[in-house]
């Protein structure tokens, strides 16, 4: 008779109730969600189809550096609001244009939609700041700029998802002055699957390519920061999504309510890390609904 596998024996908690494999499994979504290229393709798939069908976006740049540009899917109604997306990829060089396929919702209910490309960690020395800087800049560039494209510089949102969400975190606590444009820029924010505190981040084998530091833990964990947040938020994960991602969102939207702030925890039945990113772009889904509700649009 064949002897059974005998379990894993735990080794000493590094996390909460996590060892440390435990806790690199809960910070590697390929464990939790092995569909990772099935939808990544889809999602290639998908922003062909809406580029044929709304044609080639423009491109416009928001820095001095090549990356630092975004594609506009404008509409062509006057004066209209903007959605701007910051994607994922966890921290990873990834493009704008693969997440065309989410334009087309926006486009159809009269808003311009932006996404945004900026350095991945493979190109910055494994440095997050230089990422959240330039989301940053990238918001302020499209306030600055929006009316030169027919946008409304009052009616600014952002969108996210994954390690996209966790910059939107820290575009939503920005100390706007230092960038020329209003506090409240951003008029609300979907930040869907992230992380808001880089404590047990930095503690997962995440940082055998990202470079943590106490700076950039402090700086770019966005509910440390709550004060600066200035905007009604939209907080998601999905139920098939990691312990700790689960967590993360939790965690946040209650630290955002505790604060005083308008945010509504949103939960994916069903749904693992990379299929959340689809609902954005669906406007009878859970989460593109309410960001057409947060818009104002219908």
């Amino acid at each position: 008779m064949a002897q059974t596998a005998t379990a894993r024996a735990k080794g000493p908690l590094v996390w909460m109730n996590m060892d440390q494999k435990e806790l690199n499994d809960a910070y590697d979504q390929m464990v939790y969600a092995p569909n990772r290229d099935q939808v990544h393709k889809r999602n290639i798939f998908n922003s062909d189809r809406v580029r044929a069908r709304l044609g080639t976006p423009k491109r416009h740049t928001y820095g001095p550096t090549p990356i630092e540009a975004l594609d506009l899917f404008a509409t062509s109604k006057p004066n209209a609001p903007i959605n701007v997306f910051i994607h994922g990829g966890a921290w990873r060089q990834r493009t704008a244009a693969d997440y065309a396929f989410l334009a087309e919702m926006f486009v159809n209910v009269d808003a311009h939609f932006i996404a945004l490309d900026f350095v991945g960690v493979e190109n910055s020395n494994g440095n997050l700041l230089p990422m959240a800087d330039q989301v940053r800049r990238a918001v302020a560039w499209v306030y600055k700029n929006a009316k030169s494209f027919g946008g409304d510089p009052e009616r600014i949102y952002v969108s996210s998802q994954s390690s996209g969400a966790h910059l939107a975190g820290n575009v939503v606590t920005t100390d706007w002055a230092k960038y020329g444009v209003p506090t409240n820029v951003v008029k609300g924010a979907l930040l869907c699957s992230g992380m808001y505190d880089l404590k047990p981040v930095r503690l997962s084998k995440r940082s055998e390519y990202v470079a943590f530091t106490d700076q950039v833990e402090e700086e770019l964990s966005s509910i440390r920061h709550l004060g600066r947040l200035n905007c009604p938020l939209l907080v998601a994960h999905g139920t098939y999504e990691t312990p700790e991602f689960q967590r993360q969102a939790r965690e946040f939207a209650a630290a955002v309510k505790a604060a005083g702030k308008p945010v509504t925890l949103l939960v994916g039945e069903g749904y693992n890390h990379f299929e959340m990113t689809e609902m954005i772009g669906n406007p009878l889904s859970l989460l593109g609904s309410a960001v057409l509700e947060q818009m104002k649009l219908k």
